[in-house]
């Protein structure tokens, strides 16, 4: 980029305890010899990397609404329909470098990853013991392992600014794209480096980081790559944690205080009232007329998706197909007035029809124990050619769970007959909660075919499997930040 930018100014929040106060640092003012010394200021230092992955509007990546990762992905798949602005870009597959909420996610968040670099670097120099050091720093670079994937996965390999660039901000230095597989090993290098020091589930804080989670980015990593032993590998590290199990409950998880509750939620982000971490769902869900509570009704799914599902499917079950309005007047497939038109109304999470705000208590729930079996389950079959019993077993105890039957071996005697199969049970489980099935089109070569067939749309080509990048960011590349295929 023209100059590699520090920001200047770094809200700490800790997701641990999301009443607490938010505090600044500046890290222009730092001076290392006095800061950071303490417990506290170690402290400090790793809450803040935290604050760019929450859910806010204005700068959380995790927001669930249009400027989260989570809508604007599954926008570009069956499951969500949108219908203006990016939302109808992501649905109709017409993005360009001229859409902001499209271009946003890295122009925004990619130098946070640098923020974390220099935080590292503080915490490494500091005069503190080094069993907090490691800790520390396992936080920090599992939070900048997620940080790199995330925008990996949309965009393609980022601009990783150098500490040594870094530590010169006033110089001149624009920064090609780092090649591709030295970006898959950064991001590696980070995880499995953070799962090492980072606790056990059963010893971490609820809303922070842990060695599960650190292994399964790790895993949706090597999904990406099709690494499919190390999958099985880091798949079989978490089960046997003995730790995680799949809830009862699937529709409870997104109770008001489901998640918090879970045996199955690896990492979830807390959420209040007050917004430290916002959860925006029901606002932008729900139509102004719904009863008793109604928000913007910004989104809804598709029917296309609702009939992929057996009726008696639990999955299914917060996909609002019917709703009577404040007035009494009714509206379902046969009657959707412009509330239903598309699809369902993708609600996912409780009601929480008493919430006082714009917004919920209910957390947002990012990674569950059930992508660790359907994951294994997948690289069991596309590591050895062809579908297997064990693998079958893994699917048949999340379908279980739904309430519906078993699928049998028999039926899908061929690998591509299980993938399509295995595709649909991941956007029945995980639809509308990290917007990780994009990724899972893509990766099965169905991202085109499924907006062609679902959407009818023109738009649509091989590379708009990778978003673009703003014309603002290659300018200020000097000839070094090359744009993505198809985008020039």
């Amino acid at each position: 980029m023209k100059k590699v930018k520090l920001l200047i100014v770094s809200v700490v929040l800790s997701l641990g305890s999301c009443t607490k106060d938010l505090v600044s640092i500046d890290y222009g003012e730092i001076n290392p010899a006095i800061f950071p010394k303490t417990e506290a200021d170690i402290e400090a230092m790793v809450n803040s990397v935290y604050y760019p992955l929450r859910g806010s509007w204005w700068d959380g990546i995790f927001s669930t609404s249009e400027r989260g990762v989570m809508m604007i992905s599954d926008c570009t798949t069956e499951i969500l329909t949108g219908w203006y602005d990016e939302k109808e870009r992501a649905t109709q597959h017409s993005y360009t470098p001229d859409d902001a909420g499209i271009t946003y996610f890295y122009d925004w968040f990619y130098n946070k990853i640098s923020r974390m670099t220099m935080t590292i670097s503080l915490i490494e120099e500091s005069t503190v013991n080094d069993e907090l050091k490691r800790a520390a720093i396992a936080e920090v670079r599992c939070a900048r392992g997620l940080l790199a994937y995330t925008l990996f996965d949309l965009y393609g390999p980022l601009v990783i600014a150098p500490l040594e660039v870094l530590k010169n901000p006033l110089t001149e230095a624009p920064l090609a794209r780092m090649p591709y597989e030295e970006m898959v090993n950064f991001i590696e290098a980070d995880l499995v480096a953070a799962a090492e020091d980072l606790p056990h589930p059963a010893d971490a804080r609820y809303g922070r980081f842990n060695k599960a989670l650190a292994k399964m980015l790790l895993i949706r990593l090597n999904l990406h790559e099709k690494r499919w032993d190390k999958v099985v590998e880091l798949a079989d590290d978490i089960i046997n944690y003995n730790y995680y199990r799949l809830d009862d409950d699937y529709v409870g998880m997104w109770d008001l205080d489901g998640a918090s509750n879970s045996g199955e939620v690896i990492w979830a982000i807390p959420c209040d009232y007050e917004g430290t971490s916002e959860n925006q769902w029901q606002l932008m869900v729900l139509p102004g007329v719904y009863a008793p509570k109604g928000g913007w009704g910004t989104i809804q799914s598709t029917w296309w998706f609702y009939d992929t599902f057996q009726p008696t499917d639990k999955r299914r079950t917060m996909l609002i197909s019917e709703f009577t309005d404040v007035e009494g007047r009714t509206y379902n497939r046969a009657n959707p007035g412009s509330f239903l038109n598309y699809g369902p109304l993708p609600l996912k999470i409780q009601e929480d029809a008493a919430r006082t705000t714009s917004f919920t208590t209910v957390d947002i729930i990012m990674y569950r124990y059930a992508d660790v079996l359907l994951s294994k389950a997948e690289a069991l079959a596309n590591g050895s050619g062809s579908p297997s019993q064990e693998a079958i077993n893994l699917i048949n105890q999340v379908r279980e769970r739904a309430g519906i039957g078993d699928v049998q071996l028999v039926n899908y005697p061929s690998l591509s007959a299980f993938n399509d199969m295995l595709l649909t049970e991941r956007s029945h489980e995980f639809w509308c909660e990290n917007g990780q099935y994009r990724a899972d089109l893509i990766r099965h070569d169905k991202f085109v075919s499924r907006c062609l067939e679902v959407r009818k749309s023109t738009y649509t080509a091989p590379y708009k499997q990778l978003f673009p990048f703003s014309r603002t960011a290659i300018s200020e590349g000097k000839g070094q930040f090359i744009q993505n295929p198809g985008y020039n």
